[in-house]
């Protein structure tokens, strides 16, 4: 079974830093392109940032680009977010999102994590 596990979360003074990890385990093929998203309180969830299998680095939000990094180790079947110079409204929780072929029959399927709590305190 596959699995998607966050941790890095946590509690963090308005210009911090925390560097947010997630993990793929189980038995797969190959991950495909790698995702963070978040959910604040009442809010939808959105996209932060996507890397492909290449290194390929998306950010919906241009505000977001110069704060957070995302990067991906597929050695460790890792993806990561670095995130800097943080606010306030960066609070919600982060979910990672990958995309992830079992067999080389089965078509790509996504999955998430469980998310981590970030919290950025005025």
């Amino acid at each position: 079974q596959v699995q998607l596990v966050e941790s890095g979360g946590g509690l963090v003074q308005a210009g911090g830093s925390l560097r947010l990890s997630c993990v793929a385990s189980g038995i797969f093929v190959r991950i495909n392109d790698m995702a963070w998203y978040r959910q604040a309180p009442g809010k939808q969830r959105e996209l932060v940032a996507a890397i492909t299998s290449g290194g390929s680095t998306h950010f919906p939000v241009d505000a977001l680009r110069g704060r957070f990094t995302i990067s991906r180790d597929n050695a460790k079947n890792t993806v990561y977010l670095q995130m800097n110079s943080l606010k306030p409204d960066d609070t919600a929780v982060y979910y990672c999102n990958a995309g992830i072929r079992v067999t080389d029959w089965t078509n790509e399927y996504p999955y998430w994590g469980q998310g981590t709590q970030v919290s950025v305190s005025s």
